[in-house]
């Protein structure tokens, strides 16, 4: 696919932008998650835990779908292709497992959220708060994000098999056009010594040895 260059750096940046404040999104939730975990004050527990809901809805959630529609969308309008590489096809997995399994988590959230403002069980509540899950979760969120960072700077090389088929049917015509792949037969070995033995006989010259005599016809 086609597009001007002016999309297609607008892609870029787009994506890079999502993607980058998708991670740091993740770093403030897991400080969140640590400090509700940590702090033995119920009410500094029950913000951390409010302000974990709100980053979830309205930062991590909107970067999160972002980054993955941006990405597809930019490797489909370069020479990198989607299904070609195997580092740019490990990205696309990463990306769809943690944007799901942060889309199914917020569930979880959403309840922590609601137990963090029962003030009337104050201690259940706070017991409550005091979990490791999205400690857990949002750890796990930071290995994937900084593993697909590591892929886009390092790009280990590597083609897949739908890639390697793409590469070889845009040689194919390059090949077909270019007379340099033509190669005349080449004769060597015995046959060079036939050629050299027919030639002879057809002059009329008696064939050489390597002694410098002449060699009777047989």
């Amino acid at each position: 696919m086609r597009v001007a260059q002016g999309l297609r750096k607008a892609l870029l940046v787009t994506h890079v932008t999502a993607s980058v404040g998708w991670l740091g999104a993740v770093a403030a939730f897991l400080a969140l998650a640590i400090t509700s975990v940590a702090s033995p004050d119920t009410e500094l527990a029950r913000a951390c835990t409010l302000a974990m809901q709100v980053i979830g809805w309205a930062v991590l959630v909107p970067l999160s779908v972002a980054s993955l529609l941006t990405g597809i969308l930019q490797s489909l309008v370069t020479p990198w292709g989607l299904f070609r590489h195997y580092w740019v096809l490990a990205k696309l997995v990463i990306n769809i497992i943690a944007t799901s399994i942060l889309l199914m988590y917020m569930q979880t959230v959403a309840n922590l959220a609601a137990t963090a403002g029962e003030r009337h069980q104050a201690q259940t509540a706070h017991e409550a708060l005091q979990s490791w899950s999205p400690v857990i979760h949002a750890s796990g969120a930071l290995v994937l994000l900084i593993l697909a960072v590591l892929l886009s700077i390092y790009k280990p090389r590597g083609m897949t098999r739908f890639g390697q088929r793409k590469q070889q049917r845009a040689l194919e015509p390059t090949k077909q056009a270019d007379p340099l792949h033509i190669h005349p037969p080449q004769v060597r070995g015995p046959e060079l010594w036939w050629f050299g033995s027919t030639a002879a006989r057809s002059s009329g010259e008696p064939m050489r040895t390597s002694n410098g005599e002449g060699s009777a016809w047989t």
